[in-house]
């Protein structure tokens, strides 16, 4: 493996983690509905954990309801389970067939309990970066120790392993920035 290989496999993972940040962003209600903070959900189906949107179509007819409507009628107790189980804070209602969740205002309270949760996942994406830098400049080591690059090689590829950290890092922040101001602005 040479240095820029190991910088093009780095940018990936980093890009990877931005992503999951930016999905884990999108479940975080706030204080509007919308289709992302149930489709990633995990149900329990047979045994089998289903992400929601596999098994029901999922509507926001308007601004504070989201309706699940799944295509077997049987898994609506154990959506209404991992529903509850998550941290959306709504208790589902059903007729049978459409399953309701009626998406309240926030209160400041819950408000500072969300901007607390969005905290901790960029802190989680920030410390996969930071896992990420480690494995690559463990790597950089190793290839300057094999002999397959030289020391100034290393110390090169350290720089740019930094600038991509520094760079995803700004990207986590900036979600984060972002993530806030939708949770705390009424």
């Amino acid at each position: 493996m040479t240095t820029r290989e190991i910088l093009h496999n780095v940018e990936d993972k980093m890009k990877k983690t931005i992503e999951a940040v930016t999905r884990e962003f999108s479940e975080v209600r706030t204080g509007r509905a919308h289709p992302g903070l149930v489709e990633g959900m995990h149900v329990d189906y047979y045994g089998t954990p289903t992400l929601l949107k596999q098994m029901a179509s999922i509507a926001v007819p308007d601004a504070h309801l989201i309706t699940i409507q799944p295509w077997d009628i049987s898994a609506i107790p154990e959506i209404e389970k991992a529903i509850l189980k998550s941290s959306l804070g709504v208790n589902p209602s059903n007729d049978g067939k459409v399953i309701r969740l009626s998406i309240p205002p926030l209160s400041q309270d819950r408000r500072e309990e969300l901007v607390k949760v969005v905290h901790k996942m960029t802190e989680e994406g920030r410390v996969s970066l930071r896992t990420i830098r480690r494995d690559a400049k463990e790597s950089l080591e190793k290839l300057e120790k094999d002999k397959v690059i030289s020391e100034d090689d290393k110390f090169r590829g350290i720089d740019e392993l930094q600038k991509l950290v520094d760079k995803y890092t700004a990207k986590v922040d900036e979600l984060l920035k972002i993530k806030e101001k939708e949770i705390t602005v009424t």
